[in-house]
């Protein structure tokens, strides 16, 4: 129909928050914004990480290109990647990535001189601009007991007498042209559950055949009260939609003792970061590139009307 608005409001409930940690609540809207929100976090939102690894001296047990690999997956602080720009697309340096505006510059130099093994680690990376660093995991609450443990992640371990000199290029990046690049470790969402239990039919039922019902969940979704002798939601979240409960109560001869359905406008999101990026920040920055992606369409159907109004001409005038 000529005219006719699909537009949605959305609106978000933060259930938990921590930095590396987020739950919410997406309502008022369907399964291609979420969908389209969960891989835009994935795979688009821009990070920083090593791209370019230029070895002096590596007298490690460990290859070059493994180092590099390893240098490469090891997450980056990345809060200005979104006002960076990309190498390809810098024009201080004619996309060679190697400028203040597009790249950060890492050295990293290390011997072992004695007889105890040295681990070489991401707090060992020495970056240009104070900004971008190694994540600290120490800081997140992970249950560290002493500080051995917090010395980063461990790139290799050299015994006496060896040494690794390197100068490493970080640039901004996204998930889409390597997972080094990805800001999320994982985000998931699924639809909210609707459960309603028929209290009339399971009074019907024997407190055996209750504890069956209840049993036949491979998660704790139901619970009997021991007051009531009832049958009762205890965690409606914690259904998998494996429909276990309600073959139980087909089998039982009793359909329509438990109905359950999705909710297909509202979804529990929980994201995960790598730790490049806060939690949070991970979500408004996936909004942000998504509206970005939107004008782009936008953008893009404007100079489709303007070819149809103005023919060869329009299309002349963009350089078609």
């Amino acid at each position: 129909m000529e005219g006719a608005s699909y537009q949605r409001f959305p609106k978000v409930k933060i259930r938990e928050l921590k930095d590396d940690y987020a739950k919410f609540e997406l309502r008022e809207t369907d399964a291609s914004m979420a969908n389209a929100l969960r891989r835009v976090m994935i795979a688009e939102v821009p990070t920083i990480a090593i791209d370019l690894v230029e070895i002096e001296v590596n007298s490690s047990v460990l290859n070059d290109e493994f180092i590099a690999h390893r240098l490469g997956l090891i997450p980056l602080t990345s809060e200005r990647a979104m006002s960076m720009r990309f190498s390809r697309d810098c024009d201080a340096c004619d996309g060679d990535g190697q400028c203040e505006f597009c790249s950060v510059e890492f050295h990293l130099r290390a011997k072992c001189i004695n007889d105890q093994t040295l681990d070489v680690t991401s707090k060992d990376l020495y970056s240009s601009d104070h900004t971008v660093v190694p994540v600290d995991f120490s800081d997140t609450g992970a249950g560290f007991e002493n500080n051995e443990d917090q010395r980063g992640i461990t790139i290799v371990k050299l015994r006496k007498g060896q040494e690794l000199r390197l100068r490493a290029i970080a640039r901004k990046g996204i998930g889409k042209d390597h997972a080094k690049w990805s800001p999320a470790a994982t985000v998931t969402f699924m639809y909210e559950p609707e459960i309603h239990v028929n209290e009339e039919m399971m009074e019907t039922l024997s407190l055996e055949e209750k504890t069956s019902v209840v049993e036949s969940s491979p998660t704790k979704v139901f619970g009997i009260n021991p007051h009531t002798q009832q049958v009762e939601v205890v965690d409606r979240e914690a259904y998998t939609y494996d429909d276990e409960v309600l073959k139980k109560v087909e089998a039982m001869g009793k359909p329509g003792l438990v109905e359950i359905y999705a909710k297909e406008d509202s979804f529990i999101f929980t994201v995960e970061s790598t730790g490049a990026v806060k939690a949070s920040q991970l979500v408004l920055n996936a909004i942000e590139v998504l509206k970005q992606k939107l004008d782009a369409v936008r953008l893009s159907e404007d100079t489709v009307e303007a070819d149809d109004q103005f023919g060869e001409l329009g299309a002349h005038m963009r350089g078609g």
